[in-house]
């Protein structure tokens, strides 16, 4: 390897037991992880948002540019703005943009364009995918495995978030410009999803299709 300024690898040994454990354990709280789409409007403290950032900002990514930014909106009339727009994507997709087979993958989810968790939720984060800026979010600096970073980030958001016993929702409307504009970013960031956060409302349900999970000997290979 080339030289470089380096500081020691530190990460605490477990023993095979302890680390099954953990591994165990981990799973069977993500595997209580659900999609929610009826929330509560109950405050959730900032410092739970804050956590759930800073740990999403330690992910893998392309040269350490870190090429992401987490816009976090409480304000109702932001909150109200995105709403809006949000639907109005949706109500095309809906109408007309979809294809019938995307359409009816869709059904057994009973998703639509009405999207009152925009408004009800205390926090929506914004994530917006920095094509280019580096470390120094310069603007111009170029960036690498912006897609591939940022997913593996809001991962760890979400699963951040999870841990905290927060219910979330991933919100994709396509197309997504709209949140640079009402957040007030730059042009060279794509906006990639808004995540949902808040407590799930009283009597909040999730479809039964969602539980349907793939077994461990379908969604892997052991070569």
């Amino acid at each position: 390897m080339k030289e470089h300024e380096s500081v020691p690898y530190s990460l605490p040994r477990l023993d095979d037991a302890e680390a099954v454990s953990r591994a165990e354990a981990m799973r069977d709280r993500m595997k209580q992880r659900r999609t929610c789409r009826y929330f509560s409007d109950e405050p959730v403290p900032r410092e739970i948002i804050e956590a759930a950032i800073e740990a999403a900002g330690t992910a893998p990514n392309g040269a350490n540019h870190q090429p992401w930014h987490f816009a976090v909106v409480s304000s109702p009339e932001m909150k109200r703005a995105i709403r809006e727009a949000a639907e109005e994507e949706e109500r095309n997709f809906y109408t007309g943009k979809a294809s019938e087979e995307w359409l009816d993958a869709l059904a057994p989810l009973g998703t639509d364009e009405d999207k009152p968790f925009l408004e009800t939720a205390p926090w929506l984060i914004v994530v917006f995918a920095q094509r280019k800026g580096g470390i120094e979010e310069d603007g111009k600096t170029q960036n690498y495995y912006v897609n591939e970073s940022v997913g593996i980030a809001c991962g760890m958001l979400i699963a951040t978030l999870h841990e905290a016993g927060l219910a979330t929702l991933t919100h994709t409307p396509s197309p997504m410009g709209f949140p640079r504009e009402i957040c007030g970013r730059p042009d060279v960031e794509k906006p990639l999803m808004v995540v949902v956060v808040g407590h799930p409302a009283k009597g909040a349900t999730v479809p039964a299709h969602a539980l349907k999970k793939k077994p461990l000997e379908q969604i892997s290979s052991w070569l």
